[in-house]
């Protein structure tokens, strides 16, 4: 994703939806996680964070990756144990299965669904597809 938004810089817009997945028990406290890094402007660093250690992922492992990230820990875990964001995280899911999500990762590229671990080069080609098709339409 990193380096697909570096190569299209002001083409593209990337936006994550949460699609915690039954089978992980820990992955809906951890969508919540991120909200509540959010709050404090550090979403993306509790993502990749959580993304790279998915063994770490229980509440107390959540708090202590949000301190070492220097997220005011006091403010984050009253966030997490209020549980305020579960229901955001809920009607995510349900928006998702809506549209057809069943699993992750799934990408939408101007509502090309994309299902599993695409690489760089298949998304870069649907990008790049849909970059000229926006383009023939702009011409006319």
């Amino acid at each position: 994703m990193k380096r697909l938004l570096q190569q299209y810089q002001g083409k593209v817009r990337l936006v994550f939806r949460d699609f915690p997945l039954p089978m992980h028990p820990q992955a809906p406290r951890a969508a919540e996680a991120g909200r509540c890094a959010a709050e404090q402007g550090r979403f993306w660093e509790m993502h990749d964070r959580m993304f790279m250690n998915q063994q770490k992922l229980a509440p107390g492992d959540l708090k202590a990756s949000a301190t070492e990230l220097g997220l005011d820990p006091a403010r984050f875990g009253s966030c997490l144990d209020s549980g305020r964001h579960a229901s955001s995280v809920q009607r995510a899911v349900a928006a998702a299965r809506e549209i057809g999500v069943s699993s992750t990762p799934t990408f939408f590229v101007n509502g090309r669904m994309i299902i599993g671990g695409a690489s760089y080069q298949n998304l870069a080609e649907v990008v790049d597809e849909e970059l000229q098709r926006a383009a023939l339409v702009n011409a006319h």
